[in-house]
């Protein structure tokens, strides 16, 4: 027999299952305790990861190019400057890869966020550029007449970044600023410690070991001193531990887009799928690499995912070799949705190639 509570709670379900309709004079909905959300706009996937870490709760963050698309060729739409007429802060590289980034603000008309503005943030401030050209022309393909604007691929240029969003933010938010500050000495310390690992964080502090890996001289360093009678280097963790596959060996890049990552973590691109920098591959520009492949036992093909891969893994096969196809950006393949998660993708994904190529 069915009891009348049975009877009595299915026939109100469905009301207690609809939404609350509040009438003008009825109770308003809970007010937002606190300011209202900064509405943060970044070019890329990797400065609206960044600008989550450092902003948390106080931020609102969209990027424009998506995670899998050149962000050279990033065409603009209606609904990228509806939302930068609509922001409070907006992060560009600031050098000449988001060439689309102009027409955008024009059209977006939103004085807050132009260059120069409060709420217009360059990413590359502070940071050591690489690949300044002597002489700028076009000539030499697509090249950046400033330096190499692939900022993000270095950790510690990744600090850089956030240093200067951070700075952002707490100009259009200055209330907030001990928010931003504490959340950006996590984000400092998280990067130290998955670079460096614990215990050389622990033994010599981040900043010290930053400086030394800036000015070149860390291994020299680790490899000359020594911890309770070990040497330094025998405590190194992290991602750069992690790396000791492949530092100081020679791989085969599709793009100049890892010259940041060559600088950290002591890997070089011999050759370039590209023959010049934006430039299509031509089948003698391929045979030529291919070429040097053999004679120099490259054996390795790092590209980013939004290349053609049957190109890279033509070029890796005919080589001998083996293509490494990763995401340049967060949210570019699954499971890669922050800025560690992006590191740890590159970083075990050629430390796997070569393990596969030394076995």
């Amino acid at each position: 027999m069915i009891s009348y509570a049975l009877v009595l709670l299915t026939a109100v379900a469905p009301v207690l299952a609809r939404p609350a309709v509040h009438s003008s004079d009825g109770p308003e909905p809970p007010a937002r305790v606190g300011p209202a959300p900064l509405r943060v706009v970044t070019t890329l996937s990797v400065y609206a990861s960044i600008a989550r870490e450092i902003g948390g709760n106080e931020v609102e963050v969209m990027s424009i190019a998506s995670p899998v698309e050149d962000a050279h060729f990033v065409r603009p739409k209606p609904s990228f400057a509806l939302e930068l007429r609509r922001a409070d802060l907006f992060v560009s590289t600031g050098l000449d890869l988001e060439l689309w980034v102009p027409p955008l603000l024009d059209k977006a008309g939103n004085a807050r966020v132009i260059e120069g503005a409060t709420g217009y943030v360059a990413t590359y401030p502070g940071i050591q550029l690489l690949d300044i050209p002597a002489v700028a022309n076009r000539s030499q393909g697509d090249i950046h007449i400033f330096g190499n604007p692939h900022l993000h691929t270095d950790p510690l240029r990744a600090v850089q970044i956030a240093r200067n969003i951070t700075t952002g933010l707490k100009k259009v938010a200055p209330d907030r600023a001990p928010t931003f500050d504490q959340r950006l000495a996590s984000f400092t310390d998280r990067i130290y410690r998955r670079l460096f690992g614990d215990e050389l964080v622990d033994a010599l502090g981040g900043e010290t070991l930053e400086k030394l890996a800036r000015s070149g001289n860390l291994f020299a360093f680790l490899d000359s001193h020594a911890l309770d009678g070990e040497p330094l280097v025998h405590r190194l963790g992290g991602w750069l531990a992690a790396a000791a596959p492949f530092r100081g060996k020679e791989i085969v890049c599709y793009h100049k887009d890892w010259a940041y990552f060559e600088d950290r973590f002591q890997i070089h691109c011999a050759e370039f799928v590209e023959p010049k920098p934006g430039i299509p591959p031509t089948p003698g520009h391929v045979a030529r690499v291919i070429q040097t492949m053999q004679q120099r036992g490259v054996r390795v093909v790092l590209a980013a995912n939004y290349y053609d891969r049957n190109k890279v893994e033509a070029v890796a096969r005919r080589g001998n070799g083996v293509p490494v196809i990763v995401t340049l950006y967060p949210g570019g393949m699954t499971g890669v949705n922050d800025y560690f998660a992006l590191v740890d993708h590159w970083v075990a994904a050629l430390a796997d190639a070569f393990r596969k190529l030394s076995s």
